[in-house]
């Protein structure tokens, strides 16, 4: 057991396969729930968002080693490369390929334009931006330590349970970016180990947190912002922590 707990990819696989089971879940009682009871909980889902959000950018910002001017910095430069390089927009295309595709072999009938892309789009960056993202990446890449992986994907579990019956399959079919994204994080953490520093993940999960809150907005209908451009930011805050 211990060995199994101590594998680094063993906490990527439980978040993996608790978004596949919730999401699963959900789609059993979709038709279950009028519009009314969804779009409540989705409010409710985006409301906890922005708490995580704000409570981790707060502890990162109070961290003795973050510099609160690096976040402005890396949020500007980050969306600037994100916008250029159309991050949200070639997201947006994967998530539309997969809902043709979907369309095409659903049985049923029911109307899925635009639910399963921005299913899969909004709860892919919601499951993988944020603190417990980077620091359960780099901890259980570089002691095997999994605890956070774990506690995300009880998290994650509920999570993907509502967001299934908001947005159908494209939340089901995020956690092949869930597999993706947190495993080459853990193996770039594994990597780049030596490099690390306490500065380096403060202003990582500051930044990170920062974009959980603007998912949260989102969730609950109030902004409409392409936070997949904002990705870029989280790297930038990396390199300049190293430089500055």
């Amino acid at each position: 057991m211990d060995k199994i707990l101590t594998f680094p990819y063993s906490g990527v696989l439980f978040n993996t396969l608790t978004v596949i089971i919730g999401s699963l879940i959900g789609l059993a009682f979709k038709k279950g729930f009028p519009k009314r009871i969804t779009d409540a909980v989705m409010c409710g889902i985006g409301l906890c968002t922005i708490y995580i959000g704000i409570s981790g950018a707060i502890s990162a910002g109070s961290d003795a080693e973050a510099n609160p001017v690096m976040p402005i910095i890396a949020v500007a430069l980050g969306v600037l490369i994100g916008t250029v390089i159309g991050i949200d927009r070639h997201l947006a295309r994967l998530g539309d390929a997969v809902e043709r595709k979907f369309s095409r072999t659903s049985a049923d009938g029911e109307a899925h334009k635009g639910k399963i892309a921005e299913g899969f789009v909004s709860a892919g960056l919601l499951f993988c931006v944020g603190s417990m993202t980077i620091v359960g990446g780099i901890n259980a890449g570089v002691s095997g330590d999994n605890t956070l992986y774990f506690t995300k994907g009880t998290l994650d579990f509920v999570s993907s349970i509502a967001l299934s019956v908001s947005f159908g399959a494209g939340v089901l079919l995020s956690s092949l970016f869930v597999l993706l994204f947190q495993g080459g994080l853990v193996l770039g953490a594994g990597l780049i180990e030596p490099f690390l520093s306490a500065h380096m993940i403060a202003e990582m999960n500051c930044v990170g947190s920062l974009l959980i809150v603007v998912i949260g907005l989102n969730l609950m209908g109030i902004t409409k912002i392409k936070v997949a451009n904002f990705l870029p930011a989280i790297l930038i805050a990396m390199l300049l922590a190293i430089l500055i």
